[in-house]
């Protein structure tokens, strides 16, 4: 389940993908990306477009299986070039991606990498994709980052959706080992108002990780091991270990320990 239509999500994907140029014109391709160990802004910008044009090809030709992804993964290229033309081939990309995914519409048949099955599932997917790279290039040239509460909190939402799927908690060891009595983990979104679905419990307490969505504020934050306090778009740049983007920070109550370990566990699987 999403809480934003395709329609959104392909206008947000070229929007995000503006603002990331934006903001990078006329900065060195060479300089390093601080979260993104190892990575130039270069290697960045070609690792965006290079999801941007695959998962477009997925979309667009309506892959039954999946599509080798060689384009993601190397990000080598002359960093000497200038910022402008990869940052046009980044914006072209992006536009042939929304173009993709209006023409495909939310009901037709691909394949995903996790339950879905549509369009939809990568159309979600590179908007958080594109907003969390865009983080990353704006804190390689101390840039200023902000990000509207709706599509924070449905990347939110999707991180922590993840943590559900057997994929997921079967194949990463340190995630299973965090499973025992008392763990469990809220997520409290200041900025989103009473009674609406704001809030998340993680209940690590059983046989696998359990994530129950709630109205915010409907539980205190003394009731769990580890409480987080903050706007959707600090929670999510926690998550993603991008936080030194946003002056926002995030409260942590509780068990701080346990949200390292669940943090570096949990988010082994998008970091792969």
């Amino acid at each position: 389940m999403t809480d934003l239509t395709l329609d959104r999500y392909a206008a947000e994907i070229v929007a995000q993908t503006e603002q990331l140029t934006s903001s990078i014109k006329g900065a060195d391709l060479a300089a390093p990306v601080p979260t993104c160990a190892g990575w130039s802004l270069g290697d960045l910008l070609r690792h965006l477009g290079g999801a941007h044009r695959w998962a477009e090809e997925i979309v667009r030709t309506r892959a039954t299986g999946p599509v080798p992804d060689d384009q993601v993964n190397d990000v080598s290229g002359d960093d000497r070039a200038d910022v402008a033309a990869l940052g046009a081939w980044l914006t072209e990309g992006a536009a042939l991606y929304a173009d993709a995914l209006r023409k495909a519409g939310p009901d037709a048949r691909v394949w995903t990498v996790a339950p879905g099955g549509t369009p939809v599932f990568w159309a979600r997917r590179m908007t958080v994709e594109t907003v969390v790279h865009r983080a990353d290039a704006v804190g390689a040239v101390d840039g200023t980052y902000t990000l509207d509460h709706d599509v924070a909190l449905d990347a939110l939402a999707e991180w922590l959706g993840f943590l559900e799927l057997p994929q997921v908690y079967e194949s990463v060891e340190a995630m299973r080992a965090l499973l025992g009595p008392g763990r469990t983990v809220h997520f409290h979104t200041t900025d989103t108002a009473p009674g609406t679905e704001g809030d998340w419990l993680i209940d690590l307490t059983g046989d696998a990780p359990a994530v129950r969505r709630t109205g915010a504020g409907e539980r205190t934050p003394g009731e769990a091991a580890v409480s987080l306090r903050g706007s959707a778009a600090a929670l999510l740049m926690l998550m993603y270990q991008r936080d030194s983007v946003l002056d926002d920070a995030v409260e942590i109550v509780g068990d701080r320990e346990l949200f390292q370990e669940w943090r570096e566990a949990a988010g082994a699987w998008l970091r792969r």
